[in-house]
């Protein structure tokens, strides 16, 4: 966790790569085993959520870093603004698309959480606070 979003730049994609490059060379550096540095660096990875995590770690932390889905309307909607005014950058049109393709292709899951705590207490949640918002969207 305490790598994760370790660089952070909206203008960039390679974000989680180069937390999880500075993780694995932290780790190194430290004296530990390499197979120490690579499971901390595909735990950092794992937070690009571009597949659904396989090993109880990993789950766990993209659990806690999706948690936000789960939360109440209102604390969603304030988290969905601070993300649009991070993509300040980007055109209106482009954004909605974009937004439209992260937050849809999380809907489609057949569980956007991995693990039975998450699952149960914020799955419903998340899928209003989700659903809520692509229609917003227009998607």
């Amino acid at each position: 966790m305490w790598f994760h979003d370790a660089f952070y730049d909206p203008k960039r994609d390679d974000n989680e790569g180069r937390s999880a490059q500075w993780a694995r060379d932290s780790v190194l550096e430290a004296g530990l085993p390499a197979g120490i540095a690579d499971r901390l660096h595909a735990l950092v990875l794992a937070t690009r959520h571009e597949a659904v995590p396989e090993d109880a770690d990993a789950q766990l932390l993209v659990d806690v870093d999706l948690a936000i889905l789960g939360s109440d309307p209102a604390r969603f909607d304030e988290s969905d603004e601070q993300i649009r005014l991070e993509y300040a950058h980007v055109p209106e049109d482009k954004y909605r698309a974009g937004r439209r393709r992260v937050l849809g292709e999380f809907l489609a899951r057949p569980r956007l959480y991995s693990t039975d705590y998450f699952y149960s207490r914020y799955e419903r949640q998340a899928r209003e606070n989700l659903s809520r918002t692509l229609a917003r969207l227009g998607g």
